[in-house]
């Protein structure tokens, strides 16, 4: 039932959206389904559901910046069988209680991947060698002043633990091999097929790398798994860098330790109450800031949203999903 119903001839391809999502998505997905949009409606949420709920089987949700897909909202659409995201974070549905009711989800897959890990490279890169500070230098007109830009770091060489090791965390070593770099990894289960060292906590991890680069998936085991013991491990001179979650790392213990020089530096591009973001960090040259855009390139948006447009025409022709959540 999950992956398509008997019910299909009946129903219209309707598809529910909570949130507004990109422009350009929204209009390539309306050119292919009926898209209920619930911000649209004067009613409030939950009574906009309910006059809708039977015909809703399918859910698209934005995983950067929608609503919290819970028990409240599954129990509201009873006619519900997919669940669709354009990221891959999982962390804004409730898979255990999709899976109790025989909801299917499908993610971007490794659609991303890519970017993802280009993106978590150029932060290192930017946090070590200054970039973003000369860049500042210059235009604030110093350069006649100052002279001599202040020293960075080379990336050679640094020993860098990745605190999960899946497709993107794998992606991010790739790269940072052809740098020469030493990579370490903690991830939920060691992975035979890397021959990089295995660590069994995040805080043994640190205590042997100079850069932390963190990307694994936020869940009730990863919330705050860059804490205050993590951050000692690592040391005075030691960098972070997130390109997960804002929760998967301390975010207040963080700033403190910046403020105070107790941590070398960071490159954040996602952050605990986005996109609200701690005005500390603005005047800090040794941290580097986005706004939640790893993911963000032309080529792979295309992509995405091609794959988003599979997985709902698949699941309306009865036909299996393209990139289904199997594991969680």
């Amino acid at each position: 039932m999950a992956d398509g119903s008997a019910k299909q001839g009946r129903n219209p391809k309707t598809v529910l959206l909570l949130r507004p999502t990109f422009e350009a998505l929204e209009d390539v997905l309306a050119k292919r389904f009926h898209l209920l949009r619930a911000w649209e409606s004067p009613l409030p949420l939950a009574e906009f559901l309910a006059a809708h709920a039977t015909a809703i089987r399918a859910l698209f949700i934005r995983g950067n910046g929608s609503v919290f897909v819970d028990a409240e909202i599954l129990s509201s659409l009873p006619n519900l069988e997919i669940i669709v995201t354009n990221c891959v974070g999982l962390d804004l549905i409730d898979m255990a209680e999709c899976a109790k009711r025989g909801v299917a989800v499908a993610n971007a897959g490794n659609v991303l991947t890519e970017d993802v890990a280009e993106y978590a490279v150029g932060l290192l890169m930017d946090v070590l060698r200054r970039i973003s500070s000369a860049d500042r230098c210059i235009r604030a007109g110093l350069w006649p002043i100052t002279g001599l830009f202040r020293l960075g770091s080379k990336i050679g060489g640094k020993r860098v633990g990745i605190v999960g090791l899946g497709h993107i965390g794998s992606e991010v070593a790739k790269r940072l091999d052809a740098f020469g770099c030493i990579i370490s990894y903690y991830s939920r289960k060691q992975k035979p097929s890397f021959s990089y060292t295995f660590y069994p906590n995040a805080r043994t991890l640190a205590a042997q790398n100079d850069v932390l680069i963190v990307c694994c998936a936020l869940n009730s085991d990863t919330y705050h798994i860059i804490d205050k013991d993590v951050m000692d491990g690592l040391g005075k001179q030691g960098i972070i860098i997130n390109v997960g979650r804002g929760a998967l790392v301390d975010e207040k213990e963080l700033v403190r330790r910046l403020m105070q020089g107790e941590i070398g530096g960071a490159g954040l591009d996602v952050f605990d109450n986005e996109p609200a973001v701690p005005r500390e960090l603005f005047t800090m040259d040794k941290v580097v800031l986005s706004p939640h855009c790893a993911v963000y390139t032309q080529e792979s948006f295309a992509d995405l949203f091609q794959l988003m447009v599979d997985n709902l025409e698949a699941f309306f022709s009865n036909r299996p999903l393209v990139s289904k959540v199997t594991e969680v």
